[in-house]
């Protein structure tokens, strides 16, 4: 009797301690958590940020009885000078964790830029995670990392999902347009834009140690009971999506002081480039900002919808079953 109780408490011990523990729940304050950046686009879209106050007055911040978060853009003037939009930056600064998001709905449609990413003080030394992010009709999510000299990906077997479309994350790259940096792309037509609403969103989590930064995707209908929880974990996911191995690239060293960004701009270095290769697109207009501009109905659906965004940090213990199957506590802590 005494020996099951003991094997029990042992068990349970393994539970409590492994995996990750909340650190920071951004639903209990969700725009007090965030800076609103009213500077100029630094990726020269066709756009104007706007603070707060604007954005509530304006009716760009929507009020939301079920606790989500849910802001758009203007979608019923004119713009002259740039669509207004949102650009919120988190206060807090991250060095590593699990970054979990529940988005019910993304912004969509041609001319749109919408991301959800991390950035560093100092880019692109300081590295960028862009976690979901596209532009126009762009049907599935690209993950990127973004660097200075000496990070690419190891496309080891089986390690990721993904498909690889450019493998140097360095921002300078001679053999990559400038600032394309190391992407993959999810083999999932439910992980952006339209699909993704269609289907009531997911769950984007991604993992950042010393060993890889990860990033998973589980659309609705298929997220792990775990994921939400108050201790997920993240080693009963299966494979990730996208995955940036520390064998390539000295994540620790580069990836430092990350905040978290959500924005949506239009046009610009991406959107507006790409305007020309999007068949359904380019018949809208002779431009982007010629369609941004002129037609503000057509940016409706251009909103985001976050159920949930929380960061866990790991708890620095895990434990090992022993050769006779007891589980016991491990010597040393590893990483998740």
């Amino acid at each position: 009797m005494y020996f099951s109780t003991l094997l029990s408490g042992v068990a349970l011990f393994k539970l409590s301690i492994a995996g990750y523990v909340l650190q920071d729940d951004y639903m209990n304050d969700f725009y007090g958590n965030f800076d609103f950046f009213t500077g100029a686009d630094p990726t020269n879209g066709f756009v104007k940020y706007v603070d707060q106050a604007t954005a509530q007055s304006t009716g760009l911040i929507s009020s939301n009885s079920t606790g989500a978060a849910s802001w758009g853009v203007d979608s019923s003037s004119v713009a002259k000078d740039g669509r207004s939009s949102m650009r919120i930056v988190s206060k807090n600064t991250y060095d590593s964790g699990l970054v979990v998001l529940d988005v019910e709905h993304m912004p969509v449609g041609c001319g749109t830029w919408p991301a959800f990413w991390m950035v560093g003080p100092s880019w692109p030394d300081d590295g960028e995670i862009d976690i979901l992010e596209g532009v126009n009709d762009q049907e599935v999510n690209a993950m990127t990392l973004h660097t200075g000299a000496g990070c690419a990906i190891a496309t080891t077997q089986g390690s990721f999902s993904g498909d690889v479309t450019t493998d140097n994350c360095d921002v300078n790259a001679a053999d990559q347009d400038k600032n394309v940096g190391c992407s993959i792309k999810s083999t999932s037509s439910q992980s952006y834009g339209a699909g993704l609403n269609d289907n009531k969103g997911g769950v984007y989590a991604t993992q950042w140690t010393d060993q890889a930064i990860s990033v998973y995707f589980f659309p609705r209908g298929n997220v792990p009971e775990d994921a939400l929880s108050a201790n997920p974990d993240p080693s009963g996911w299966g494979t990730p999506a996208a995955q940036f191995a520390s064998s390539t690239c000295d994540i620790a060293s580069i990836f430092k002081q990350q905040k978290i960004v959500f924005d949506t701009t239009f046009c610009g270095d991406w959107a507006g480039n790409a305007w020309s290769s999007s068949t359904t697109c380019a018949a809208k207009a002779d431009s982007c900002e010629a369609y941004v501009q002129n037609n503000p109905e057509a940016f409706t659906n251009a909103y985001w919808t976050i159920n949930s965004l929380k960061v866990y940090q790991s708890n620095g213990a895990t434990t090992s079953p022993s050769s006779s199957g007891i589980l016991v506590p491990s010597s040393s802590a590893v990483p998740i």
